[in-house]
């Protein structure tokens, strides 16, 4: 089949471009290159250096596409109530425009990666069946997206499947990003002498998902009958911890010795969020092969082969106040 991936330089997307190509599947990807790397672009693929956004160059590599799975994002949750308008427009507008384009050219299926954050502070585990009560400008950015995909699709009668995948760990993760993947920030932060940041008592609560667990829910998407029009939560419920569990193995793994340094809570997080899996084992035969540990293990040996990095502030504070965390006005991550 020929398969349309955005995001192909970012994390999940280079990943699944490798997976489906590998799988003898015809490979386009494309990516702005704001969030991602260059050496994450995999080799044999045809990639494109397009945004989102651009609905005119979006329908030139449309053509005759079969599947589009689309995971780029500006996946800044706790950012977006600071950064509003751009985590909004590379989030609702970007998917809009990939979601016009792909019924454009009548493809056969479009699988929209969603996010966690469309369930709010509901009771744990998050299921399928619960409404969707987004607290932060870019989970509502995210549902709202879920809603015209769902509108156009059936309007025009194209297959949809929307995976809610959930704190991604693995290797290629963006780690120089001050705002978002916990994970990697430690790691990154301990590997050059500095201690982890923790915002709030550290208690919060999160199932972490290893990038190839997460891709093996989402190859069978491609064309699994019985996905059609499912929402499925994709990772892990198991070792539900806190963030000050995970301050403790990075350190384990590091070898780092530094207490965290703890600020103000940020507004707008949910204290405890982890996704139910049944629904993912009963569709898809879920199992999780990789544990917590050894995905942060790889994580870090990822980035102390490519080498810690400064932290980049490449997306700009739209709302400074109170509230904003001083960490990211001073850019001291």
């Amino acid at each position: 089949m020929k398969i349309l991936i955005t995001g192909a330089a970012g994390f999940l997307g280079s990943h699944l471009c490798e997976k489906l190509k590998s799988l003898g599947h015809e490979v386009i990807g494309i990516d702005n290159m704001t969030g991602g790397y260059k050496d994450n672009i995999i080799k044999d693929i045809d990639f494109f250096e397009i945004d989102c956004c651009d609905l005119k160059k979006v329908n030139k590599v449309m053509k005759n596409v079969d599947i589009v799975y689309h995971c780029a994002a500006t996946a800044h949750e706790g950012l977006s109530v600071f950064s509003p308008y751009e985590i909004t427009k590379n989030n609702y507008l970007a998917s809009v425009s990939i979601f016009s384009a792909s019924v454009s050219h009548k493809v056969k299926r479009i699988i929209f990666c969603s996010s966690m954050a469309r369930y709010g502070s509901q009771q744990t585990p998050f299921t399928e069946e619960m409404k969707p009560k987004p607290i932060d400008p870019y989970a509502i950015s995210k549902v709202a997206a879920e809603n015209v995909l769902i509108n156009l699709c059936e309007l025009n009668n194209i297959e949809w499947v929307i995976a809610v995948p959930h704190n991604i760990i693995g290797p290629r993760q963006k780690y120089d990003d001050p705002y978002r993947n916990v994970v990697s920030i430690m790691i990154n932060r301990m590997l050059q002498k500095k201690a982890p940041i923790i915002y709030g008592d550290g208690e919060q609560k999160r199932c972490f998902s290893y990038v190839d667990d997460c891709i093996s829910c989402l190859v069978p998407m491609i064309d699994q009958k019985n996905l059609n029009r499912q929402i499925i939560n994709i990772g892990p419920d198991e070792e539900f911890v806190t963030i000050n569990k995970i301050s403790e193995i990075c350190s384990n793994i590091t070898g780092s010795n530094l207490k965290p340094i703890y600020k103000k809570d940020r507004p707008r997080e949910v204290k405890h969020a982890t996704c139910s899996a049944d629904k993912a084992r009963k569709l898809l035969n879920y199992k999780t092969k990789t544990d917590l540990y050894n995905g942060i293990l790889s994580t870090y040996n990822y980035i102390k082969k490519r080498g810690p990095k400064p932290f980049n502030y490449y997306i700009n504070l739209e709302i400074e106040n109170e509230l904003t965390p001083d960490s990211w006005v001073k850019k001291e991550i």
